[in-house]
């Protein structure tokens, strides 16, 4: 089925460090059988080539996020995608299909979200399609998911993801927890992210589920 036919996911990838957790989200999402769209913002593609060595083009965007979707950390041998349900958009196209309420979208995950993202949403300041879509998402009441990943967070920050909260956003600190195995890097990663779909109601299997067996051997 082609994206054209359902309503996508949008995922907007911010400059902050943390870029494994979008690519454990856009995985999971395309796992599902879920469409996606994804915009990643100016900083959010230098952030890329220093954490994976990646360099994200505009113009072979389909092969830099296939390379990158399938060299997941410490998952082992590569697994291959088919990206015909994803679209990518440029930051600076406000043309694009999730500037405009009218552009039917499921909802919006901004990971990893960056103390400036969540400013620019904040006060709807839109200075690019990732900020413009995340203000749009609130504006048409769908929901939106932020997946902070700042250390330490300023007053002012904690503020504005209070003011989030309360205009339906859901905050997701990009914080793992340790009981669903933490063997490799990736398995913290793909905590992180599943916690994120969890958030949307998207069924996955990135991480193993707390079943009560504190103290089980």
């Amino acid at each position: 089925m082609k994206q054209e036919a359902r309503e996508p996911w949008v995922v907007g990838v911010s400059g902050a460090s943390g870029t494994p957790y979008a690519a454990s989200v856009i995985r999971g999402l395309l796992e599902a059988g879920e469409a996606v769209d994804v915009v990643v913002s100016r900083a959010a593609r230098l952030t890329i080539i220093d954490e994976t060595g990646i360099a994200f083009r505009d113009a072979h965007w389909r092969e830099d996020l296939r390379e990158w979707l399938e060299r997941p950390l410490d998952r082992g041998k590569p697994q291959p995608f088919d990206l015909d349900d994803v679209r990518y958009w440029t930051a600076g196209d406000f043309a694009a299909g999730p500037s405009s309420g009218s552009y039917p979208a499921k909802g919006m995950i901004v990971v990893p979200c960056s103390a400036a993202a969540v400013a620019g949403i904040a006060i709807g300041l839109s200075k690019d399609l990732l900020q413009r879509a995340a203000n749009v998402t609130l504006k048409e009441r769908r929901p939106l998911v932020l997946c902070v990943r700042e250390s330490p967070l300023t007053g002012v920050t904690l503020r504005q993801l209070v003011e989030l909260d309360q205009q339906g956003a859901v905050v997701i600190p990009a914080s793992p927890g340790f009981y669903a195995g933490s063997g490799s890097v990736q398995q913290l990663v793909d905590f992180v992210g599943g916690r994120v779909l969890d958030s949307v109601k998207v069924p996955h299997a990135l991480y193993r589920r707390w079943e009560g067996e504190l103290g089980a051997t």
